[in-house]
């Protein structure tokens, strides 16, 4: 957690990260016209993604319509491109609006998308304040992006 919170760059990571060519780098694993998907740096789980607009706001209702839209579409074809990978049972999707909700990154809204399994938290978590996931970062990047691609 020190790492995390002791690394931050200038800018706005997302804003920062769709400047960028698509790769490991910047872990965009999909662009549509007004919004991408892309891995969260550090997952709750193998598959954590998040459906960010290009449109830098903090909230939803500061997005029109067709932008939302298209997020929640993302959203949904991160859902079926998971399954295909990780055959999860179950997802949580959801949005911190605002630091008093949790959001990590409050000034550009985000939809986040955690494939979830019976039993996928364990002591680590709870005791040792980590996380231990099953494959690395950039292997997650490449299944998502060719799960995109198909």
């Amino acid at each position: 957690m020190e790492y995390i919170e002791n690394n931050k760059e200038d800018g706005c990571v997302f804003c920062n990260a769709q400047a960028k060519q698509d790769s490991a780098e910047n872990l965009i694993a999909y662009r549509g016209e007004l919004a991408y998907v892309i891995l969260n740096r550090y997952p709750y789980t193998s598959g954590h993604l998040m459906v960010v607009p290009f449109e830098h706001q903090p909230n939803l209702e500061l997005l029109d319509p067709p932008t939302r839209a298209e997020m929640m579409e993302l959203t949904t074809r991160c859902m079926t491109v998971l399954r295909g990978i990780y055959n999860p049972q179950a997802f949580n999707i959801g949005a911190n609006i605002g630091e008093a909700a949790g959001a990590g990154v409050k000034e550009h809204v985000h939809i986040h998308i955690v494939p979830r399994w019976t039993g996928d938290t364990n002591f680590m978590s709870a005791l040792g304040q980590t996380r231990v996931l099953p494959e690395a970062l950039e292997v997650t990047f490449e299944r998502v992006r060719k799960g995109f691609q198909e």
